[in-house]
């Protein structure tokens, strides 16, 4: 009876929705360190702080990061999903082992996916004068 279970669990629930999660953690550097930030999904502004810093964001999000600093010209980063080597490789096990209820979960969600670039490392330029 728990082989039963334990089959029927791979069988609806996505390898990687369980091994990754639907979220991926945004890690944003600047040189110099201390810039403003804010990281908007469409208009909405969803977090703002100062760098370095970290947030977990929905991995199937698409995501506009704008730095600031005084002295310094802005930047806009933006922040897009892909398919990772890794979600795949879940997604495929989900195929493999539980059939592919599991792959479209898995798709569904979002875990298969990461955001890119990540880490957001960026050099503040002084204003031209």
């Amino acid at each position: 009876m728990k082989n039963i279970i334990f089959v029927l669990f791979f069988v609806v629930v996505g390898c990687s929705t369980i091994t990754r999660g639907t979220q991926d953690t945004l890690v944003i550097n600047s040189k110099p360190a201390g810039a403003s930030f804010k990281i908007k999904e469409g208009e909405k502004v969803l977090f703002q702080g100062l760098t370095p810093s970290a947030f977990k964001l929905k991995r199937k999000g698409n995501y506009i990061v704008l730095i600031e600093k005084e002295g310094y010209e802005p930047l806009i980063v933006n922040v897009t999903n892909h398919n990772s080597n890794e979600g795949g490789a879940a997604m495929a096990g989900n195929c493999l082992l539980g059939g592919c209820i599991g792959a479209g979960i898995d798709a569904g969600s979002g875990a298969t996916l990461d955001l890119k670039p990540n880490p957001i490392n960026v050099d503040l330029e002084p204003y031209r004068k």
